[in-house]
């Protein structure tokens, strides 16, 4: 757990994540104490595995960090969120709100029950109100909520990626008094932030790193993930033939093609512009800071410059935030410019910011609005204890005077109920929805346990020599028997949907007809792993390698015993080591290039189905 003075920020974007611990300053400035991010799969064919993908890497983060159980602010990045600026008239304060609903209303491309929503006002100038709508779909928002919770982080503040960033570019670039625009490209999307002066607008641009990934995917025929690879280690942005003359081929080749993807941006940021001159009323950019992992690569800054025919750099959201002893100065200097939505996220804490939407789910709205009914109830109860007191004290005075007190008393327990009960009657229904919610979380990790041993598994087999065919998990494995229990059964194919496709588990009852326990019940559970594959290598050297490897790192399969070998029967190949069984191919066949391998993983942690 952090100091209780740190403040815990979170940034969920669609391909990075990012958390950080930050302290304040005597003068209320902010302290950069320690961060840590990570990234996921961000190919938009793959979106099904992306929650799961990032409820593991909060968890990871929280964890490196040493945070559980502390107080966060995190921030949802631009894609997620509908953002509108609305001009509106001049109306007193109590209509304001009103007419904001009704702008909502028309503006937010979902039905206003199925959103989160909140605004703020930014200016009143010329007659006109200038307010800024941000919504996101509330099931959305509590799956990510969700991912937070799950790793121990309790919910403060929920805000917008870009709200986040624009609070930082308004902080550190105060003194900025020519216009600026802040691009900061994401993976799926990218958010432009305008500053001009004291006025701010964003917009959302449906372009980003993963834009120009497919677009090398596209043009060499390659899979998503291998795109991504070659952008994030060889790509560049090639910016004319004199550039690409001096480079090696393939090198020139892609920079093209990234050049080619990027090139609808400045068509969009020039539309975006006009939108901001002529609705907005706000000057053309004088300056382009560059923010975002999809900033990384070379030249980028160069490409922007000679498009937008303007000065081009990398945005610094620490220019006025000190940087902690623990911190890696070399390491935060080069990722700096993607720190942004961290420290807008931090600003919101000391005060110091200009936009301050809170798009908290409703679970959390109900736990602000128990926290405010509380003193009141406590306050209530003080008086019937102060009450009952004086009622003791003053027991032996007159009838009249007991009679008096008695019916001030009974006036205060009155009062007491009137919010003890519906407390208690909330409190019901929260044991019985968390009890709900408890065997949610435990579906949907059941729903990524599987994926999490495979990639495990991937991880540790991956070698040219020996790759993997199948993968079977086993019931009640118990390693002196010649026969296991897999939990589909062989014949699933040939079943009808529906009937018979499991394994038959452990049908001993639980109690006997007498009602006492059975004491031969043994609940069922998965606690092995049939692991199939073939060898490219002459001898079971390589089997035994991997096998000694995966037991060492893996946190998923592992053995009390030492990795010795021996044979189960000389007649055969099978091997035994600890609870771990192989069978294999002592040489391949003629005419054959790899011989099969069989290995059964004890699981560390069984997972019961029953």
């Amino acid at each position: 757990m952090a100091d209780p003075k740190s403040i815990i920020a979170l940034n969920i974007g669609s391909q990075r994540l990012t958390i950080a611990e930050l302290g304040t300053t005597n003068n209320g400035g902010l302290v950069l104490k320690k961060y840590d991010s990570t990234n996921i799969l961000a190919d938009p064919s793959q979106e099904m595995t992306r929650l799961p993908q990032i409820r593991v890497a909060i968890n990871e983060l929280v964890t490196r960090l040493g945070v559980s159980k502390d107080r966060v602010n995190y921030a949802i990045s631009g894609q997620s969120v509908f953002t509108r600026f609305v001009q509106l008239p001049a109306l007193d304060d109590d209509d304001i709100e009103q007419l904001v609903t009704f702008e909502a209303q028309q503006h937010v491309p979902f039905p206003i029950n199925e959103v989160v929503w909140d605004w703020q006002l930014l200016s009143s100038v010329g007659g006109q109100h200038e307010v800024v709508l941000v919504a996101i779909k509330a099931d959305a928002l509590d799956d990510l909520n969700d991912c937070v919770v799950d790793a121990g982080l309790i919910t403060n503040e929920v805000d917008a990626s870009p709200m986040a960033l624009a609070n930082a570019f308004l902080y550190n670039y105060s003194d900025l008094e020519e216009s600026a625009l802040l691009i900061d490209i994401g993976a799926r999307t990218s958010n432009l932030i305008y500053k001009d002066g004291a006025k701010i607008f964003t917009r959302t641009i449906a372009i980003g790193g993963a834009t120009v990934t497919a677009a090398i995917a596209k043009e060499y025929g390659v899979p998503f993930i291998e795109a991504e690879s070659q952008k994030v280690s060889n790509g560049l942005v090639s910016l004319d033939t004199r550039h690409t003359s001096g480079l090696d081929e393939l090198t020139a080749a892609l920079g093209t093609c990234i050049r080619t993807a990027l090139n609808r941006m400045p068509a969009e940021i020039a539309r975006t512009t006009n939108f901001f001159r002529s609705q907005h009323e706000g000057s053309a950019p004088k300056r382009v800071l560059l923010a975002g992992a999809g900033a990384n690569m070379p030249m980028i800054a160069d490409f922007f410059q000679e498009k937008l025919r303007i000065p081009a750099e990398f945005f610094n959201p620490l220019r006025k935030v000190s940087v902690g002893k623990g911190v890696d100065v070399d390491k935060v200097s080069v990722e700096a410019h993607l720190l942004g939505e961290i420290i807008g996220l931090g600003l919101r804490q000391v005060g110091k910011t200009k936009l301050d939407i809170d798009l908290v789910p409703e679970v959390v709205e109900e736990q602000r609005a128990d926290a405010k009914r509380r003193p009141k109830v406590v306050a209530a109860a003080a008086i019937a204890i102060v009450t009952c007191a004086a009622y003791a004290f003053t027991g032996f005075t007159a009838k009249s005077a007991v009679i008096k007190e008695e019916k001030a008393a009974q006036t205060a327990l009155n009062g007491v109920k009137q919010y003890s009960v519906p407390m208690d009657k909330q409190k019901k229904n929260a044991e019985t929805v968390g009890a709900i919610v408890s065997l949610y979380g435990e579906a949907v990790q059941g729903r990524t346990v599987w994926l999490e041993i495979m990639n495990d598994v991937n991880t540790h087999f991956t070698t040219p020599e020996m790759w993997i065919v199948d993968f079977e998990p086993l019931v009640n494995f118990d390693p002196l028997e010649d026969k296991q229990n897999p939990y589909i059964d062989n014949d699933y194919m040939g079943k009808e949907y529906g009937k018979g496709a499991l394994s038959k588990l452990n049908l001993e009852p639980k109690t006997l007809a007498n009602g006492q326990k059975n004491r031969n019940y043994v609940p069922s559970a998965i606690n092995a792993i049939r692991i199939k594959g073939f060898r490219r290598s002459a001898s079971n050297q390589i089997v035994i390698d991997r096998l000694s490897h995966i037991l060492k790192e893996s946190n998923y399969f592992t053995l009390a015993k030492p990795l010795v070998g021996k044979k189960k029967n000389s007649d055969d190949d099978v091997f035994r080591i600890g609870e771990l069984i192989i069978e294999s191919e002592t040489a391949m066949a003629e005419g054959k290039v790899a011989a099969p391998f069989t290995i059964i993983l004890p699981l560390t942690n069984p997972i019961t189905v029953e």
